[in-house]
């Protein structure tokens, strides 16, 4: 009968083998979680996300005469359309102004105006312009100080206007004629209170009573597009003959 000790052998060489491997295999194992926990984390980077920012170019009313390149800007703007003394600012329906501690976007005043002419609003949130069309418009701004009332501001711009024209207007070119009828220039600066706003800057909405305008607290609005349409169709040599109903202005047809 043969010995046992050669199967008995054989078992426990491998038993050494695999215990040598088991030794290897968790070395191999604990160096790499080793080395692994060692390494800072170093978080996978996101992919970059593109916000479009609307930048609001804000035109500070205080700066006016501080600023040169401010001023500049105002003074060429003004001198498109001839006006001098008349406006303090001219803005784009893009931009905003700022009064003391207010500041108010031009488009948040056209939502409330074209809220109240029921006009539909369009929105061009991609160039940033907000108008009928969605093209950029021009407004003129003139800053209520004291002793300043909505003729005498309305009578400036016309006289500005008209100055810019070759024509000077007398400073009481609005007064009555002797049999107490209103003057063209009357007319013309009545009917102006149909295309003007009055903005109240430190309570964020526009005024409907012409009378109360308090200093520095508002603001007189114009469309210059629609206030330079109108004033261009007018013939000074022909004013007097100019009628108003209180809502139409026109000159009658030549007889």
């Amino acid at each position: 009968m043969p010995p046992k000790t050669t199967y008995a052998s054989n078992n426990t060489l491998k038993f050494i083998v695999f215990c040598i491997i088991v030794i290897v295999v968790s070395a191999t194992g604990l160096k790499f979680y080793t080395e692994k926990k060692s390494q800072p984390l170093v978080p996978k980077s996101p992919e970059a996300i593109t916000v479009p920012v609307k930048s609001k170019t804000v035109i500070d009313y205080d700066k006016l005469e501080k600023d040169p390149e401010l001023k500049d800007l105002m003074q060429k703007r003004k001198e498109e359309y001839g006006i001098r003394n008349g406006l303090d600012m001219i803005l784009n329906s893009d931009e905003s102004v700022k009064i003391g501690d207010s500041t108010v976007s031009m488009e948040e005043i056209l939502e409330k105006t074209r809220l109240i002419k029921g006009d539909f609003i369009e929105k061009d949130i991609k160039d940033g312009r907000m108008a009928s069309g969605g093209e950029k418009q021009k407004y003129g701004i003139h800053v209520v100080r004291p002793g300043d009332n909505i003729w005498n501001i309305h009578f400036r711009l016309l006289n500005d206007y008209f100055g810019s024209r070759g024509i000077s207007l007398s400073p009481l070119a609005d007064e009555a004629d002797i049999k107490g009828y209103s003057s063209g220039v009357a007319k013309v600066l009545k009917f102006s209170e149909n295309m003007d706003y009055i903005y109240n800057i430190s309570k964020g909405e526009l005024e409907d009573n012409l009378d109360l305008i308090q200093p520095l607290s508002k603001i007189v609005i114009y469309n210059m597009n629609e206030v330079f349409a109108m004033l261009d169709q007018i013939n000074y040599d022909k004013i007097s003959n100019i009628h108003f109903d209180g809502e139409t202005l026109w000159i009658p047809a030549e007889q």
